[in-house]
């Protein structure tokens, strides 16, 4: 079997149905563990998303009277297309994005589901029969693709959150320009370009040319533009919100979070640590869904920091290519120089360090951080490293208080021994999603994932709510004769 990204066909080059140079010129991707030069690939600037954006939006109506039952074939098959090539993407997510192995095949486990999801949204029903006003007039109300969308990718995990957006809008009639971010653009765009060629997707419809800040603004101004996906940080969202809502262009954001993780007094103390753990070390602590502010009550604080330490200090970190490891590398120097700022502010402010704290390279010990107050820096701050900051409270009361004592509103999960205890907190948290007796990391294709506040703008991504992000009513009316009127 050939390999997906094997040969040089794509190497230095952007794709819109073939692989072809760009005006960008290239750049180097490199792996975190080691520096090692990785691919080189072609880089997109303004006028290669002019010319992107005008061939897309030349094929997307073609696209858009396919018959749904062959929008979802092509679907289908850039899911068996993955099924064959899992292992191969997943060595890439391991060098490219630093990501354990566990992780990398867990992503693509994710990404595929997402492809059959989105293969089922053409066959399902897109629209409705309305009342009629009139005698013989009739009403619908149908669901119509955008045109097309642009989508802004994020380097954690590349792969899944371009997978997630690029395969709903395609099913649902759009084409699609995709720019993934330089630091993972192999795996978060090449393989997903080589991924729909060999599914058969018709040329024009995806074009993936990575890029830096230049082509993101140029794909908010684009007029043939009609929709800008973006994943990533607040700061950032908030430029590409600015920017396309100056163009009157639909946005859809998921941004960063401060998640909090809730033990209450009752909960099973060993397992909340284990999933504590997990919910801040998964990825290196880079992913919008880690537990960045642990909330316990004080009865049960001092145990839960003491296995929450120990947890952590057990954890290896390594080169997770040559070496079996559960943490790998940060992305770059200057994510882990930011982890480093907020442990060491944190730390000169009173907090103790119960665990890690040291780097070497871009590999960071997992961290504990005990006595955190909310005028902290890591508790004020999203951290996006392997740092668990542990801040104590006196009940139940003051822990919802506390967890809602942010602007971001992403996730939360609550660890308790009463399920309905966990359920009525639930309901009092400010966040998009909610998980009782569960750690903070979770994503299923068909759930609405989404933010509140700083997280998001209200978006959602899963199965169903791609309806909502991907097509627009149109109100359609009919006669069978024309009627005259009073004028």
């Amino acid at each position: 079997m050939t390999g997906l990204l094997t040969g040089n066909s794509w190497t230095g080059k952007v794709y819109n149905g073939q692989w072809i140079g760009s005006t960008g010129g290239t750049a180097e991707v490199s792996e975190p563990a080691t520096g090692a030069m990785l691919a080189e690939v072609g880089l997109g600037n303004a006028a290669d998303v002019d010319r992107a954006s005008r061939e897309a939006s030349e094929a997307q109506p073609a696209w858009a009277e396919r018959i749904g039952p062959e929008r979802a074939a092509i679907l289908r098959e850039a899911a068996k297309a993955l099924e064959r090539h899992h292992e191969e993407v997943e060595r890439w997510l391991v060098r490219e994005s630093g990501s354990v192995p566990g992780k990398a095949a867990f992503e693509v486990q994710l990404a595929q589901a997402e492809l059959w999801e989105a293969a089922a949204l053409p066959t399902q029903p897109w629209g409705h029969l309305l009342p009629a006003s009139q005698d013989g007039r009739h009403s619908a109300a149908r669901r119509l693709p955008l045109g097309v969308v642009g989508i802004i990718s994020p380097w954690n995990f590349p792969f899944l959150l371009a997978i997630r957006a690029v395969a709903p809008a395609l099913a649902l009639g759009n084409a699609v320009v995709l720019k993934p971010d330089v630091q993972t653009a192999v795996v978060g765009g090449t393989a997903i370009a080589q991924l729909f060629h060999e599914a058969g997707l018709p040329e024009g419809l995806l074009q993936v040319l990575a890029g830096d800040a230049e082509p993101g603004q140029t794909l908010c101004e684009d007029p043939n533009i009609a929709m800008v996906s973006f994943t990533g940080s607040t700061s950032i969202g908030r430029e590409v919100a600015s920017v396309a809502g100056r163009n009157l262009k639909r946005v859809s954001l998921e941004l960063g979070g401060n998640n909090a993780l809730i033990v209450l007094d009752d909960a099973d103390v060993d397992t909340a640590s284990s999933a504590g753990a997990w919910s801040a070390y998964l990825h290196q602590g880079q992913i919008c869904m880690t537990a960045g502010r642990h909330i316990v009550v004080e009865s049960v604080a001092d145990e839960y920091l003491d296995l929450l330490s120990r947890r952590a200090a057990a954890l290896r970190v390594g080169d997770p290519n040559r070496e079996e490891v559960a943490l790998g590398p940060l992305i770059n120097e200057s994510q882990i120089a930011n982890v480093e700022r907020l442990v060491n502010e944190t730390v000169s402010s009173g907090a103790e360090l119960r665990a890690g704290g040291k780097r070497d390279a871009l590999f960071y010990r997992p961290t504990v951080l005990g006595g955190v107050t909310a005028e902290m820096p890591a508790f004020r701050e999203e951290i996006f490293g392997p740092v668990a900051p542990v801040t104590v409270v006196r009940d139940e009361e003051e822990a919802i208080a506390v967890a809602n004592d942010t602007d971001r509103g992403l996730v939360a999960a609550v660890q308790t021994g009463s399920a309905e205890r966990g359920n009525a907190l639930a309901n009092q948290l400010r966040t998009g999603i909610v998980h009782v007796n569960d750690q903070t990391l979770n994503n299923d294709a068909y759930a609405p994932f989404g933010g509140t506040g700083m997280s998001g703008n209200g978006s959602r991504f899963g199965s169903q709510s791609s309806w909502d992000e991907f097509t627009e009513w149109q109100w359609l009316t009919s006669r069978s004769q024309a009627r005259q009127y009073p004028f």
